[in-house]
């Protein structure tokens, strides 16, 4: 153990503030080097000296009842703090996950009549199966599920033949914020011959496809 470890050890078993653990860091360390310089050796002086724990006891007894509750209370504190912060941080991260839904509109990110026309146009390009359109108007985490294939596993639990289109039901949007991102989220009931089919559809702030369910 060198002289500098030696009196930090000591000092972090001392029960005081920060400018009083300085003080006397620096005394001690003044003591040693001054014996180091009349010719002792550090392991030595540090052996004569006692133990950390003998050296950091004789200070504490001297330190006053007030500057010890201060040190505990200082001590306290510095353990509340961070997990306070570490609570609210957890709660503001829980509130930015969870999403938030809001008036389509209100925002100025997304147009109702805008978000409508995508919805149905959407629709319009599943059912002629122009999926590479769909493609090149997707995020591109969707894109490998806007094929042929995947979009008849969609259907299929909802009925094996849908017949033609026949018209477009009500629609009802709302603008949703998750994580930091914003989406408009429509639902629009379609009815075709032979059922009728509820879609889910999800536009990001550039209007780009970013969800498809169907129900």
């Amino acid at each position: 153990m060198t002289a500098n470890q030696y009196v930090n050890a000591i000092a972090k078993k001392i029960k005081c503030n920060g400018d009083k653990k300085k003080e006397i860091k620096q005394q001690l360390l003044t003591d040693i080097n001054m014996r180091i310089d009349q010719g002792e050796k550090p392991e030595d002086v540090m052996a004569q000296m006692g133990s950390v724990k003998e050296i950091a006891d004789s200070f504490n007894e001297n330190i006053s009842d007030s500057e010890k509750k201060r040190y505990s209370r200082n001590k306290a504190l510095k353990i509340v703090i961070p997990c306070v912060l570490a609570f609210v941080l957890l709660l503001y991260f829980g509130y930015w996950i969870i999403p938030k839904s809001y008036d389509i509109g209100k925002s100025g990110y997304f147009n109702a009549a805008d978000v409508e026309a995508a919805m149905k146009e959407t629709v319009e390009l599943l059912d002629a199966g122009e999926y590479e359109t769909l493609q090149e108007n997707a995020i591109a985490q969707i894109k490998p599920f806007l094929n042929d294939e995947a979009i008849e596993k969609g259907k299929s639990p909802i009925s094996d033949d849908w017949g033609e289109r026949e018209k477009f039901g009500a629609v009802y949007m709302v603008e949703l914020v998750q994580c930091g991102s914003r989406f408009a989220v429509g639902e629009i009931t379609v009815s075709y011959e032979n059922v009728a089919v509820t879609y889910r559809l999800t536009y990001d702030k550039e209007m780009r496809l970013a969800g498809i369910y169907m129900r």
